[in-house]
Order: structure tokens, then sequence, then C-alpha cells
């Protein structure tokens, strides 16, 4: 039963992964709109760790968690500002950047110097007034699981955002910073509300369960969070509940910017 049960586990995991590259987004680069008009703009957070407990491949953002994202909102007419924790440089996580994972607009924006320098300079949360913003999203990467969820600035700075009924939003282990989130009462903001991120069966597939500070679908449903992954791991799902929006994986990247734009066009 246990060579069985080993083998179907195999099985399961190499399925999901061909799907997962199978489906893999082969988007073109986005141009920016040639309207000077903007609809606003959206926060973008990103993490500033890069180390394994015991690996020596790094982490750090996973770059189509930014890319697809920030593509859809670009074409939206949305500007962005790059922020994280510490303010600086982002590392990238290295198996991120495989080609099995990278679209020919990851690969653009690896290329575009411009872009590549915004990564190295983001802005710190000091630096930010929530007031300028419609909407947070929070990218993920296994390194937001360390320096996310304690950032009393990035909280504050996200439930600002909400209470002035703006968008919060975050995929995969981005979603972690959902955690600490707290209503105008002191009430945990994701209470009752559903929500995805990355699943513990995605963490067991991928290697990295032994690796992580916390299971990120646990931590959710300890802090009273309905959560809900999709049945095939590996493959887009995203839930949109009222303006707290999530994704459950680096699939679902597109379809979370999308989900974002679409609720963002019915508030005034």
């Amino acid at each position: 039963m246990f060579k069985f049960w080993t083998f179907q586990n195999w099985l399961i995991g190499f399925i999901t992964l061909i799907l997962a590259n199978t489906f893999a987004y082969a988007s073109e680069p986005v141009q920016a709109p040639t309207s000077s008009t903007s609809n606003g703009k959206i926060l973008v957070v990103m993490t500033n760790h890069s180390a394994y407990p015991n690996r020596k491949d790094t982490t750090g953002l996973w770059l189509t968690e930014l890319t697809h994202f920030y593509d859809v909102a670009l074409a939206a007419g949305y500007e962005m500002d790059f922020v994280s924790p510490q303010g600086g440089a982002v590392p990238l996580d290295e198996r991120s950047l495989k080609p099995i994972y990278l679209d020919k607009s990851a690969k653009a924006h690896l290329a575009d110097p411009q872009f590549m320098q915004r990564l190295k300079t983001t802005l710190a949360p000091s630096a930010i007034v929530p007031s300028q913003y419609k909407a947070v999203y929070y990218t993920g990467g296994h390194g937001t699981m360390w320096d996310f969820p304690d950032n009393q600035e990035l909280k504050k700075i996200s439930e600002k955002i909400y209470q002035q009924g703006g968008v919060v939003s975050a995929v995969c282990h981005g979603v972690g910073g959902l955690l600490p989130l707290q209503d105008q009462n002191g009430k945990s903001l994701i209470a009752g509300r559903k929500v995805t991120g990355f699943a513990n069966i995605e963490e067991t597939l991928s290697g990295m369960k032994s690796q992580v500070p916390f299971l990120l679908q646990n931590q959710l449903i300890e802090r009273g969070a309905k959560y809900k992954r999709s049945f095939v791991p590996f493959t887009s799902y995203v839930i949109a509940d009222d303006r707290i929006i999530t994704g459950q994986n680096p699939q679902s990247s597109k379809e979370i910017a999308e989900a974002v734009i679409q609720r963002l066009k019915t508030i005034h």
C-alpha cells in the first residue's frame, strides 16, 4: 500500500506539472496605453527575502506573478508603484527564471533595463501614501512567507487602502500578506471570507514543504478564512469575495489581474 501511495503521489505531481507547463501563458509584451489619462494607481508588493533554510538555490519574487498582473493592469490604464518590506532590490526566485516558466512577456521584461531597474529600487513602506492607491496587490514567491506577515508598515498601508474602499489582492504565497490584516474593529480581515492561496498539496508537490516556515493554507484557516482551492493543483484558480481577491498559484496571475481590474471598474 505504501509503495502504491508513493507512486500515486508521484504520478499526480507529474501530471499536474505537465498541465501547468502546457497551459503556461504565451502572451506578448504589453505596451503602455497611448492616452495620458490614468485610471488610478495600484500598489504592487514584492519580497526582499531570498534564502531557504536548507537549499543552495534562492527564492524571492516569482517573476510571472508580477509580469502577468503588470501587463493586464497596464493595458487597462493603471499606473503601478513597486514596494517591498525593506525597499530597494527585489531578488528573483531562481526557479521562476527557468525557460519552462517564462513566456514572451516575462522574457521581454527581463531584457528591459528600465523595468529591471524598478526591481532594484523599490519603494520602502515609509514612502507610501495609501490614499493614492485604489488597490494593493501582493505578489508571491516563497520569500514572501518570511517578510510579508510580520511587516507592520505594509499591514497598515493595506488596511488603509481597504478602509478607503480599495481592493486588497494577493496571489500564491503572497496571500500570506493578508494574514495580519484587521478591520476597523480589530477583527481579522479575512475571517469568514472566501480566499485561496498556495495549497498544502502544491507545497508538497513542489518539494518545498520542509523549507517553509508555515503552511499557508493552514494559517488562512486558522484566521477564520473559508479556504478554497482548485481540484487540480497548479491550475488557475481565483476567488473574489467583494474587495478581497486572491489567486491560488503562479498560474492564477493573469486571471487575478483581470478580476482586480473588473472590480475596480465598479468602484467610484
